[in-house]
């Protein structure tokens, strides 16, 4: 694969780049995330003020503007096409215990929204508490778990809708 990006400013602007156009690029680093660029004979001051690495997301402010630039190469082009990008929605439907264990505690009950981190449930298992929480919003359909019972590895506690 070359080394050809894909720029995206606010949602709205696509731009090209590749490594040469990189290179050609007239700007000096005036200090931690701060740049002089010059383009056409114009002067411009920019600054990196967010940063998300895994998103390859930036903020950048060039003379007092800011812009959201979303940066993306061949292979998050090939990786969005297969259907698996980065940061996609979760669909758990179910969550099953994770080891054997005993049920101390049933937080939630059919019917009941819960939010992405409520707790659901407690779960001892190798003298060990262990908070099971919700690792999406939606609405719990069935509670399986019972406070005090048993379970094994891999059995269905709670669903959701």
């Amino acid at each position: 694969m070359s080394n050809h990006y894909k720029l995206n400013v606010n949602n709205s602007f696509q731009f090209e780049a590749d490594q040469e156009k990189v290179s050609q690029l007239d700007a000096v680093s005036v200090g931690n995330d701060k740049f002089h660029v010059l383009k056409d004979n114009q002067s411009y001051q920019a600054e990196i003020t967010a940063a998300n690495f895994i998103q390859k997301s930036y903020t950048v402010k060039v003379n007092n503007n800011s812009y959201t630039v979303k940066v993306g190469n061949e292979l998050d082009a090939l990786i969005k096409e297969m259907g698996f990008e980065v940061g996609a929605s979760k669909q758990v439907n179910a969550i099953k215990a994770p080891m054997p264990g005993l049920i101390l505690e049933v937080s939630v009950t059919e019917g009941q929204e819960v939010e992405e981190n409520d707790p659901l449930l407690i779960l001892e298992a190798m003298k060990m508490e262990n908070s099971i929480v919700s690792p999406r919003s939606g609405k719990i359909k069935s509670v399986t778990a019972i406070k005090g019972a048993a379970v094994e590895k891999g059995q269905l506690l709670i669903e959701f809708e």
